[in-house]
């Protein structure tokens, strides 16, 4: 068993989508990031990758390279669990907080899980989103960004048959 911590912030800017777990949530501020900014799917990712000692998503994908500009962090997801599987490993569960003042997550939290279930071939049942608020205190406080934890369980492939 291995298991990986993540951790991603982005700050909230006008002008931009706020992207959340895949899902598009209508706010008056979005994430800046030079992707889609889904910090949520972000921090999901890097979990993954530390838990299969494969490095971080800045690795994998490099602010730097054009090609990973405005794309959507669920099809990284995908790549992520290409390697995952080519490694030999496969998700247990996972368990993701987003700290977030506003908008109120609530209510796309089913969705969020849907689409991380379907990009990671795992079970919504083994899939858990949370999210809190900082009490006005800090940056996610003041609503300058939003930040998420992720904690994942991998275990070995078991064999097909």
């Amino acid at each position: 068993m291995r298991i990986g911590h993540g951790y991603d912030v982005h700050r909230l800017v006008p002008k931009r989508k706020l992207i959340l777990g895949g899902v598009e949530i209508q706010h008056h501020l979005g994430l800046l990031g030079h992707s889609d900014a889904d910090v949520l799917t972000h921090a999901v990712m890097d979990a993954l990758l530390g838990a299969a000692a494969l490095g971080d998503i800045g690795r994998h994908f490099p602010d730097c390279d054009a090609k990973y500009s405005g794309i959507s962090s669920m099809l990284l997801l995908g790549h992520v669990m290409e390697l995952l599987r080519k490694e030999g490993y496969q998700v247990g569960n996972l368990d993701v907080t987003v700290i977030a003042q506003q908008p109120k997550l609530l209510p796309h939290i089913p969705q969020m899980r849907q689409n991380l279930s379907k990009q990671m071939g795992v079970p919504t049942s083994h899939i858990n989103v949370k999210a809190t608020t900082e009490e006005g205190l800090g940056f996610s406080g003041k609503e300058e960004g939003i930040a998420a934890h992720a904690v994942v369980l991998l275990s070995p492939l078991l064999p097909e048959g």
